[in-house]
C-alpha cells in the first residue's frame, strides 16, 4: 500500500457512496487508474465491505449497554455455541472474547433500562454456560470510528 492507496481509504472511510470522478479528483488520480486501486484493494480484502450505517434513535434503540461476563467453560464448543445464539440477536452491535477478569465484552442497542432488562432475561441468560454478568448503559458516545484511519 502507497500513499494513494491510504488516501483512497481515507476518502472512503469518510463517504463510502463517493463516486469514482469524485475520489478521483479527491487522490489526484484519473478514474480509470482510481477505479482499478479500488478493485485491488478490494480482492485483496483491505476493503472488506461497505455498510450503512443508521441512526438508531430513529429505529428506536437509542441506548448502548455494555455487557461483561464469563462463561462457566472456556472451551471452543462453548464459545461455538454462544457465537451461533448471538448470530441472531439483532441487539448485539458487538462480541468479543477478551483476556481480563471477564471472558467476554459484548455492546448492545437497547430501548432504555426496560428494552435492557428484556434482552437479559428473554435473550442473554438463556444461553447455557454464561455465568456472572457484569453490564453499564453508557450515557454519552463521545467517538465512534468503525476503522481506524489509515
Amino acid at each position: 500500500m502507497d500513499k494513494i492507496d491510504r488516501k483512497i481509504l481515507s476518502a472512503l472511510h469518510h463517504d463510502a457512496r463517493i463516486t469514482n470522478l469524485a475520489l478521483a479528483e479527491k487522490v489526484c488520480l484519473s478514474t480509470s487508474p482510481c477505479s482499478a486501486r479500488v478493485r485491488r484493494l478490494e480482492k485483496e480484502g483491505v476493503i472488506e465491505k461497505y455498510v450503512t450505517i443508521y441512526d438508531r434513535h430513529s429505529i428506536g434503540v437509542p441506548d448502548t449497554a455494555i455487557i461483561e461476563f464469563m462463561f462457566e467453560s472456556q472451551d471452543e464448543e462453548s464459545f461455538k455455541t454462544f457465537e451461533d445464539h448471538i448470530a441472531t440477536m439483532p441487539e448485539v452491535i458487538e462480541a468479543h472474547l477478551t483476556t481480563g477478569e471477564y471472558d467476554c465484552f459484548m455492546k448492545v442497542a437497547v430501548a432504555g433500562t426496560k428494552g435492557y432488562e428484556e434482552f437479559l432475561i428473554n435473550k442473554l441468560w438463556k444461553i447455557e454456560g454464561i455465568k456472572n454478568t457484569r453490564s453499564s448503559l453508557t450515557l454519552r458516545c463521545f467517538k465512534q470510528s468503525y476503522s481506524p484511519a489509515p
